[in-house]
């Protein structure tokens, strides 16, 4: 049986951008992939709009200070370092809900898809809420243009030098753990790289570090500027010396391409397109936009096999939940509950590797939180919940609240717009409704039985069984896949 062009065209949603939104939901049903595919490009070619939520703590605290050697005293004390900690947890809060409200509603819906993935790509968790902002910005500046750019742009963020220990590199004193990850995780891959290039390309990375302005600074005194061996080649190397031989090397575009496989066509990689991809990559001089238009126009990507096979992370079925069914939240920090309760906390990866993913996403406790979740935002419930304890996502959790033991928002107020989701269709007869819900609500191959369906929807009006059905349709576990 082919694949419909309704469910090509949410499948191509779905993986680059959070799903369909209501308003444009009906014309998924008419409107061309390819002019789709074009849409959601030019709607992400416009300039970034920035996240912005806070300044650097020095501008903000020192309050005219002019002396240096007072304004490290000042820094340096107690009240102002606990003053300075409360106040990052505060900003990096609102700097996830500022960014989750970004995903639902912006129009640069293929930027922040790209800006989430590489947000785990790129995992950093900064207790300085002003790093973290201009990571967030760097990232998502350089999301759809060039990785040889943005990777250098990330090398250089104050965020990633202090995650990294690179602050530590010194001279005659090297710290292998930023020339380390950036082979291992950023670039090639584990495997593709000896010890002796990671001790030689941290030797090439000793005094990159930053200012207290958060300004990316070369200290030179620090800098090891001895001759260098690394990848086979030899020379008085720095770090963009370094950056510039791992992007030659044709197992950065190998190793990129089988992620970009992974997360957004499927799991199981084909060999062939990946290759083909890889390639291509390489020739563009990494240009991201091209790669995701190989991916998205190729037929191969439209396979059946490679529809709905997917989980969702719990930022993009949250998100995804958000832009089918419009809604005003009273109570905000409910998102970051269920983030932490979900296991990915925006801006709290559980290490430098990033969020695992796949089936990692799911298990008996976060199953049936998923699965309540719509029904919560439906009928104004209370959510009571409890972060795991016993896996290294807590590493972050204890920066972001103090309510170790449980969590609870009591009466999480959605107000949800249904005359905006009724009206995706309007067109519809009664006969045909549920066959058009189902298709717009899930991406799997077998939706849930009709039979079953009916015996919960309301049947009182149209527009209620149109609201119990979907509800009901995503509190399934076919929703949790795309």
């Amino acid at each position: 049986m082919p694949v419909s062009n309704r469910t090509k065209n949410q499948h191509l949603l779905w993986r680059s951008a959070f799903g369909p939104m209501a308003e444009n939901a009906a014309s998924l049903d008419s409107i061309s992939t390819k002019n789709l595919w074009s849409l959601l490009v030019k709607t992400s070619a416009k300039p970034v709009a920035k996240i912005e939520v806070t300044q650097n703590p020095i501008d903000d605290y020192m309050m005219g200070t002019a002396n240096q050697k007072e304004m490290q005293k000042k820094m340096q004390s107690p009240e102002m370092r606990k003053k300075m900690r409360e106040k990052s947890r505060d900003d990096i809060k609102t700097m996830n809900i500022r960014w989750l409200e970004t995903m639902v509603n912006s129009e640069a819906q293929l930027r922040e898809k790209m800006s989430l993935f590489w947000h785990g790509h790129f995992a950093c968790r900064s207790l300085n809420s002003y790093h973290a902002q201009e990571l967030l910005h760097t990232i998502r500046t350089n999301a759809l243009g060039s990785f040889a750019d943005m990777l250098k742009a990330v090398s250089k963020t104050p965020a990633m030098l202090a995650f990294l220990n690179n602050q530590q590199n010194k001279k005659q004193h090297p710290n292998e753990n930023f020339a380390r990850e950036v082979m291992e995780l950023f670039t090639m891959g584990r495997g593709n790289y000896t010890e002796d290039d990671v001790k030689e390309g941290a030797r090439a990375f000793t005094g990159w570090s930053f200012n207290a302005s958060g300004e990316f600074v070369f200290r030179k005194n620090q800098h090891d500027d001895g001759i260098k061996t690394f990848l086979g080649k030899t020379g008085n190397f720095d770090g963009d010396d370094i950056l510039d031989i791992l992007l030659e090397n044709k197992q950065t575009a190998n190793y990129i391409t089988k992620k970009f496989y992974r997360y957004f066509v499927n799991e199981n990689i084909d060999e062939q397109n990946q290759q083909w991809l890889s390639n291509r990559f390489h020739k563009s001089n990494y240009n991201i936009s091209k790669l995701l238009e190989d991916i998205y126009s190729s037929d191969w990507f439209y396979d059946e096999k490679n529809i709905g096979n997917r989980i969702k992370s719990p930022v993009e079925l949250l998100v995804g939940i958000r832009r089918f069914l419009p809604m005003q939240l009273e109570n905000d920090q409910s998102q970051i509950i269920f983030q932490r309760a979900l296991s990915q906390v925006l801006f709290y990866p559980p290490n430098v590797a990033g969020w695992p993913g796949g089936k990692n996403w799911i298990d008996s406790s976060t199953l049936m939180l998923r699965l309540r979740i719509p029904q919560i935002y439906a009928a104004n419930d209370a959510i009571n919940v409890k972060p795991k304890e016993d896996d290294d996502v807590q590493m972050g959790m204890k920066e972001i609240g103090q309510k170790r033991a449980k969590d609870k928002v009591k009466g999480t107020t959605a107000i949800i717009n249904w005359q905006a989701v009724n009206s995706v269709f309007e067109k519809t007869g009664r006969e045909k409704l549920l066959q058009a819900i189902s298709a717009s609500v899930l991406q799997t191959k077998n939706h849930v039985s009709n039979t079953v369906l009916e015996r919960y929807i309301n049947n009182s009006s149209r527009e209620n069984y149109i609201k119990s059905a979907i509800i009901n349709l995503m509190a399934t576990p076919e929703y949790q896949l795309c």
